[in-house]
């Protein structure tokens, strides 16, 4: 799996604020281009946002699925992206005190036509996107994104 690493200047709990909710996937995730529907249960295993990928007009509509979570710690997805494929992605925060954590996010495809793409070239494709990825979640974290409005 590729892992790209970062140091966020955030409270860990502030960025499972903005993982644990759905309807902000697609303002951190480089490649989700919208969120169509997110279940009610979500971050839950078992529960899905329904996002689209692309750009209009070249827009898929697919799924992201909770494969397996510990609330503000980790949470493990099964990413479908069709016509490209399926990936498994695990995301992991490590609150380091203050207003810091480390989150760590890992990726690589699991069925589809990204699979068939050499591993010497698919993980430097998926660590540039992620990186870009974790940039994005840690400016929305630290802008307060997903906090309960008081």
């Amino acid at each position: 799996m590729s892992t790209v690493t970062q140091l966020f200047k955030s409270s860990a709990a502030d960025v499972w604020n903005v993982i644990a909710d759905g309807w902000l996937y697609s303002g951190w995730v480089v490649g989700a281009s919208r969120i169509r529907a997110v279940d009610d249960q979500w971050p839950r295993v078992g529960s899905k946002l329904h996002h689209s990928v692309g750009a209009w007009p070249l827009l898929l509509n697919d799924s992201t699925s909770v494969t397996a979570v510990e609330p503000g710690r980790s949470l493990e997805l099964l990413a479908r992206g069709w016509p490209v494929g399926e990936a498994t992605v695990r995301i992991t925060l490590e609150d380091l005190g203050g207003n810091q954590c480390r989150v760590s996010m890992a990726e690589d495809a699991i069925r589809g036509p990204g699979k068939v793409v050499p591993k010497a070239l698919r993980d430097p494709m998926i660590t540039v996107r992620n990186r870009e990825t974790l940039r994005r979640l840690e400016l929305m974290a630290a802008g307060g994104a997903g906090k309960p409005s008081s």
